[in-house]
């Protein structure tokens, strides 16, 4: 009887003990509040509210705060800041941002302040695909894991090499990036297929900033993501690609990217992607908002230089900026690129500030002498759009015509002096001369000596020299 009651006990307990550990129960879901932003640009107004909103829901979620790259050039405030970049670096740290990664406009101050700014920090900056040339750059990881709860998550940074018909670089200037080797994002990410095993994470993220169209493809062909959070084209995106989330959250932080995510199994079982409109938000932090308003005072950024007698809209702000440059650098002809300027000019008082929000990437400038030819085929090869001042550009046929203003044609071998800004000359390097004379003042410090130079009203409003080949 001892014999059988011990058998039966043992059963009892291989029955018991080892089907709690074996159990068919389901494990409890898990739940995961990410706040993100992408392609902020300076803009740090609105940050106070992030950091009211964000703590908010630190009171009853898991939170992870997280950046899809450009955290950059776009403020006159953070730009021209004696640590460049620094206000906004430091109001990230107070609201407790956990990760960012690289975006192509965080290159924009040079890479040793990239450096310093990543030094101070409180939060890792990532990419897989941007290594440095030199040893005393910032070595990038290429992904990193957070564990916040019960949850284990790996984001995986990646950044557009698209700056370039002739390097594999981000849409960067070239001279600011020389010290950095890049790899096309979307030709080395199978290397990453098994980190959501290796690192026993819950979840795997992308945090790109690939832009929309590389984003979707990311979801469509590495399904081993759970997530992609992007960036680099500004867009407002909440699409599902094969069971794959992407979100994207606008740009120069007009809205907060919430993402409601609940985790089962090491499987994302649902989420919810919502935008909060920052402008019409009316809570903050009044501590964070101290401290901006102390960045924001700047009177020297608001110091009168001219006066606008119209409205321009983006194609008459470029008019108005490569005739400057063609005047004040005395120039036959300027050019300046579409993605160079990046904001329109309201009618009325001209303020310091509203031309560094135009002209904020601090290129320098350079003057070329050239040929018409040589003119010419920088517009055909270059395969990009330029707002231009000084001559008359049309195209018939196949064929280019360049004439005065006067409207007559000027001749193939005839030499004009052309002033630009040197982002220009080093993303076409093929069809400007190595023997450009560089200026003291950049791009934008062009722009405001004109215009205190000038000292009359401008009207560009009927404008519209844009050549496209």
């Amino acid at each position: 009887m001892k014999t059988i009651g011990i058998l039966i006990l043992a059963c009892l307990v291989l029955i018991y003990g080892c089907g709690k550990e074996n159990t068919n129960v389901p494990s409890e879901s898990q739940h995961l509040t990410i706040f993100c932003v992408n392609d902020v640009h300076g803009q740090i107004d609105n940050l106070s509210k992030v950091k009211y909103i964000v703590d908010k829901e630190r009171t009853t979620s898991n939170v992870l705060v997280v950046s899809a790259g450009d955290l950059f050039s776009g403020n006159p405030v953070v730009d021209n800041y004696s640590k460049k970049g620094f206000p906004i670096i430091d109001a990230m740290n107070k609201i407790g941002f956990d990760i960012s990664a690289l975006g192509n406009h965080d290159f924009d101050y040079g890479p040793e302040v990239l450096k310093s700014r990543i030094e101070d920090s409180a939060f890792p900056w990532i990419c897989a695909n941007a290594v440095p040339k030199r040893s005393y750059l910032h070595e990038f990881e290429a992904f990193t894991t957070i564990h916040t709860g019960d949850l284990t998550v790996s984001f995986l940074a990646l950044l557009e090499t698209n700056g370039s018909n002739t390097d594999i670089i981000p849409s960067s200037h070239p001279w600011r990036v020389a010290d950095y080797s890049f790899t096309p994002a979307l030709n080395m990410i199978d290397n990453f297929s098994s980190l959501k095993s290796s690192e026993n994470a819950d979840l795997l993220i992308a945090l790109s900033h690939l832009g929309s169209y590389y984003d979707f493809q990311l979801a469509r062909e590495h399904p081993f993501f759970d997530l992609v959070i992007g960036g680099h084209n500004h867009s407002k995106i909440d699409t599902m690609f094969h069971s794959t989330p992407v979100v994207q959250s606008g740009g120069y932080l007009h809205f907060l990217g919430k993402l409601e995510l609940k985790i089962k199994d090491k499987s994302l079982q649902s989420s919810n992607f919502t935008l909060i409109d920052l402008d019409n938000y009316s809570e903050f932090d009044s501590d964070l908002a101290a401290l901006i308003s102390e960045y924001n005072n700047l009177p020297e950024l608001d110091e009168e230089i001219g006066y606008s007698e119209a409205d321009h809209g983006i194609q008459a702000t470029g008019c108005f900026y490569t005739h400057a440059l063609k005047e004040y650098m005395n120039a036959d002809v300027s050019f300046q690129n579409t993605g160079g300027v990046r904001a329109t000019l309201p009618k009325g008082v001209i303020t310091k500030r509203q031309i560094y929000e135009i002209s904020p990437f601090n290129n320098g400038t350079v003057l070329y002498n050239m040929t018409v030819e040589e003119i010419k085929n920088f517009l055909i090869g270059s395969g990009s759009g330029f707002y231009y001042s000084g001559i008359h550009i049309q195209k018939s046929g196949g064929q280019v015509i360049i004439k005065d203003t006067l409207d007559r044609i000027i001749p193939d071998d005839y030499v004009l002096k052309v002033g630009i800004n040197d982002y220009i000359p080093a993303v076409h390097s093929l069809y400007f001369p190595e023997n450009g004379e560089k200026q003291t003042l950049t791009a934008a410090e062009t722009l405001v000596e004109y215009l205190q130079t000038v000292n009359t009203p401008i009207d560009f409003s009927s404008c519209y020299n844009y050549f496209r080949y």
